[in-house]
């Protein structure tokens, strides 16, 4: 979900959903009835509330959770990212892959009994690339034809390249191609709208249960725009609805681990999430799962700001002096990773030998710890710079993790000679608008894919991306995303290459300094079984979960 920035995404996940953005492995479920329980009622909780259920201005990570099961799109995702048809049949894609012609079928419906059609799904793309709707994620929308000039007002929304043929045709013609476009298409932001509920409602649509409109599994009830809890209900109207066995989810807003525990061993709650004390008491608990996420925790340096983080030799004694393996294993104790790289592990492979993206373009000198190294760069670096001594603002997020983070880092970096490191810790919008306007010298960003391709995270750092907040910039760098993202598009093995280089090139620059992968760690209940957890995009699916005696 908007894997933008982690702190809408991540920090207001749906708790058992984790974050927007994550992939990993299970335990294995300890029940192996095989029967269904009579009462198909699964409990669940949040950090926080749904804001919208607006499909065209969802962009927090619980809201898109929500539209995910109450809504059908042209895909799902299943196991290991891969694309489901939903209302999608067939797809046809044209040699040059900028067309995309999808066959959907007819016996989907809104809750009110209307027909999806093609149409529902014009409707909604052109709403949210329309200028007026202000979409978060209208973004994730570039790669269709007249996409910029939309957005910019120099064209209608009606001039977007998407129009229905009849109502089982959708056309979708791309300015250039898009090679991970259909895992695009899994995403709520692509999912269609009736439009007649859309103008009923006007500026109120969205705002409440009552007034949204559902073609999905679920359809949600007991939510007035502000609750702490809210239900899915089966939606009796989806056109798959016998292969969903759940009745209902309940789902409750629990911001405290260890209030969530608790309603947990109460049985008040089928799952919940842990903090890295209680993963260390339950390590051997047979209901414990971890979730490795594809989403990497790193620090930017401002190389615009401060002169001497300019100097490679210095922006490398930084990376040097931090030990992520320890920082993963005994500081956040949750089962979080040290990196490989920037781009996170488990989110792509090679096309030919299956081999995981972060181990082919791992440089081990970007996130290795040796201290005495970064002691000799430190001083050589801070001598060709002329600078007697680093004194910086390590800027972050005021939560207690990310606080125990900044902490460590700080002590970290202060082993090295003639560096002083000061943290401010600010609430998450404040520090993520100084991030944007350049007003730090060290800060902690996060990014979590919003799609399962290392392009993901590899554009961010291109030179002048509103993402790349350290101003770091390389020729060679930003001609290697290009190729990829142009004249090698069409050509896997190529693009993969061009990907690997960029990401080695910026290792080997130290662009970023990767600290760890998070994980999220989490009790479940044996009996309930059947849910999907994803690299990216929606992380996980719930509605083919069901409960086991």
């Amino acid at each position: 979900m908007k894997g933008k920035h982690l702190g809408i995404l991540v920090g207001a996940a749906v708790v058992i959903a984790g974050g927007l953005a994550a992939c990993g492995t299970t335990s294995k479920s300890t029940n192996q009835s095989g029967q269904l329980a009579a009462k198909q009622v699964v409990n669940l909780s949040t950090k926080s509330e749904v804001t919208t259920l607006d499909v065209s201005k969802a962009a927090d990570s619980v809201s898109l959770t929500q539209l995910y099961h109450t809504q059908e799109g042209l895909y799902r995702l299943g196991k290991k990212e891969k694309l489901i048809n939903a209302m999608a049949t067939k797809t046809t894609v044209s040699k040059d892959g900028k067309r995309y012609v999808f066959k959907l079928r007819g016996n989907n419906h809104w809750n009110d009994g209307k027909p999806v059609t093609a149409k529902d799904f014009v409707y909604s793309w052109r709403r949210t690339v329309n200028p007026k709707t202000a979409s978060e994620y209208a973004y994730l929308m570039a790669g269709i034809k007249n996409y910029s000039q939309v957005q910019s007002g120099k064209l209608a929304p009606s001039q977007l390249g998407v129009k229905a043929q009849g109502t089982k045709t959708l056309v979708v013609t791309l300015s250039k191609p898009v090679a991970y476009f259909k895992l695009l298409l899994a995403f709520p932001t692509f999912f269609p709208q009736e439009q007649s509920v859309v103008e009923k409602y006007g500026s109120s649509y969205g705002h409440s249960s009552a007034q949204t409109a559902y073609d999905g599994p679920f359809v949600m009830k007991n939510w007035q725009g502000t609750n702490q809890s809210w239900k899915l209900v089966k939606n009796t109207k989806f056109w798959d609805k016998s292969a969903i066995t759940l009745k209902q989810l309940n789902f409750q807003v629990v911001a405290d681990a260890s209030t969530g525990l608790n309603l947990f061993q109460k049985k008040e709650l089928d799952a919940t999430t842990l903090d890295g004390t209680q993963v260390a008491n339950l390590k051997n608990n047979s209901e414990l799962k971890t979730f490795v996420g594809g989403t990497t925790y790193y620090m930017q340096m401002n190389q615009k700001k401060v002169k001497a983080l300019k100097n490679l030799k210095v922006r490398r004694a930084l990376s040097l002096a931090i030990d992520k393996q320890q920082l993963a294993k005994s500081v956040l104790r949750d089962g979080s990773k040290a990196p490989l790289g920037f781009v996170s592990q488990n989110l792509t492979q090679n096309p030919k030998t299956k081999k995981d993206f972060a181990t082919d373009a791992y440089v081990k000198s970007g996130v290795t710890y040796d201290l005495p190294q970064a002691k000799q760069l430190m001083k050589a670096g801070l001598k060709e710079t002329g600078t007697k001594k680093l004194t910086v603002t390590l800027m972050a997020d005021d939560t207690s993790v990310t606080k125990t983070v900044a902490q460590y880092i700080q002590a970290e970096l202060q082993k090295l000679p003639n560096v002083k490191v000061t943290i401010n810790s600010l609430p998450y919008k404040t520090r993520l608008s100084r991030s944007n306007s350049g007003n730090f010298d060290l800060v902690l960003s996060s990014w979590g894919a919003d799609f399962a391709d290392p392009i993901n995270f590899l554009s961010l750092m291109s030179t002048g991306n509103t993402n790349n907040n350290g101003g770091f910039s390389d020729a060679q760098y930003d001609r290697d995303v290009k190729k990829s993202e142009n004249q090698d598009a069409n050509n896997p093995t190529a693009r993969y290459q061009d990907l690997v280089n960029a990401e080695k090139r910026l290792m080997t620059k130290q662009g970023v300094i990767p600290l760890y992968q998070p994980a999220t760690a989490e009790m479940w209940n044996a009996k309930v079984s059947g849910y999907v957890w994803n690299p990216a995009g929606m992380s996980r699916g719930y509605q083919w979960m069901k409960v086991e005696k």
